[in-house]
């Protein structure tokens, strides 16, 4: 099997670790008659176990059918169920991926019984090897039973929150300044953040309701001191949560501003690239004007006088003898009568 870890515990030591499950339920049952319940429990952890080795653990540990079948299917949202005697946990660890500004999210399937902890990983992340050295190292803890492994693994996955804040508040402090640089890409970065923020977002916010559950449940009174310890924890965690859950919504909705305010500012900068255009057009015109009619000035002298060069025999005015004269000063009344006309349309 796909068996990471196994490992049998009393009163918070690690006492024994079975080749298999079979042993290990064999060690469970030969505790049974422990006058401390809870204190002699298993904790087995497994990596991307199969449907034939979920089927098998089901077995051994007559675990719910629903249950089972989320943990194979996996993709599920936070979570904590209870069948009977038997608690169904899904955990949503998140870990920051700096080359692709993506924030991975993997998932966690946690059977909790009275005697045993099943820890379903479908991802390397994040590795629980840390959190069992942890609470070894803690045996007054451990001892609270299975309680205690889901504050551990628990406290290590909201830990690990703490960086993936930290990265998207520097995305979102570069996404600022390229806002305000008019950067043509940022709008697309933008939308690509906030996808992640959200997919954060619905790691985090069920937890709140999750702890909620378990401080209530461990808040009981004439509870011994193990008990109260983990009551603190959990509260600790509790907060952390708070945290993170704040900081996802504040970052979703600063997003959300920034690009209402890329879009101003792009709004803004096509509005004064039209203006530009618009007055560009009209000095264009303008000079299409004057060199019109300029042109047009021009043109009539040279009409009059390809006329009057065209020597045809039988042509008015060709023989007279103020005919010359003539058409020089029809040449240049034309063309100050266009003049005129133009300069008082403003056009020259």
């Amino acid at each position: 099997m796909s068996v990471v870890d196994n490992a049998v515990y009393r009163s918070g030591h690690r006492q024994a670790e079975p080749d298999s499950l079979d042993g290990t339920l064999d060690l469970l049952r030969d505790e049974e008659s422990h006058d401390r319940p809870g204190s002699d429990f298993a904790w087995i952890g497994l990596l991307r176990p199969d449907d034939a080795e979920m089927a098998h653990l089901a077995r051994d540990f007559a675990l719910p059918d629903l249950a089972v079948e989320d943990a194979v299917n996996a993709h599920q949202r936070p979570k904590i169920e209870r069948y009977d005697d038997i608690e169904f946990v899904v955990l949503r660890p998140a870990w920051y991926v700096d080359e692709d500004e993506d924030v991975q999210v993997g998932e966690i399937h946690l059977f909790l019984g009275s005697d045993f902890v099943v820890a379903v990983r479908h991802a390397e992340e994040p590795d629980l090897a840390g959190v069992r050295r942890r609470l070894e190292a803690d045996p007054d803890l451990l001892a609270v039973g299975p309680r205690a492994v889901l504050y551990g693994i628990l406290d290590r996955i909201v830990d690990d929150y703490a960086p993936v804040i930290s990265e998207l508040r520097r995305d979102i402090d570069e996404i600022e300044t390229e806002v305000f640089g008019g950067d043509p890409d940022v709008s697309r970065r933008i939308y690509r953040l906030s996808r992640e923020v959200i997919e954060f977002q619905r790691a985090t916010d069920p937890l709140r309701g999750m702890l909620r559950f378990l401080l209530d449940e461990t808040d009981e009174e004439g509870a011994d001191q193990a008990v109260i310890g983990l009551h603190r924890n959990l509260r600790d965690v509790a907060d952390h949560v708070e945290q993170a859950v704040e900081a996802a919504d504040g970052y979703r909705q600063l997003l959300e501003r920034l690009l209402t305010v890329n879009a101003s500012l792009v709004g803004q900068r096509q509005n004064e690239e039209m203006r530009n255009l618009s007055e560009n057009s009209l000095a264009q015109g303008e000079e299409v004007k004057r060199i019109s009619s300029w042109a047009a000035i021009l043109f009539t002298p040279s009409l009059i006088g390809a006329i009057y060069g065209m020597n045809f025999d039988s042509m008015p005015e060709l023989h007279w003898e103020y005919g010359y004269p003539f058409a020089i000063g029809l040449m240049i009344v034309a063309s100050v009568v266009l003049y005129i006309v133009f300069k008082k349309r403003g056009w020259l």
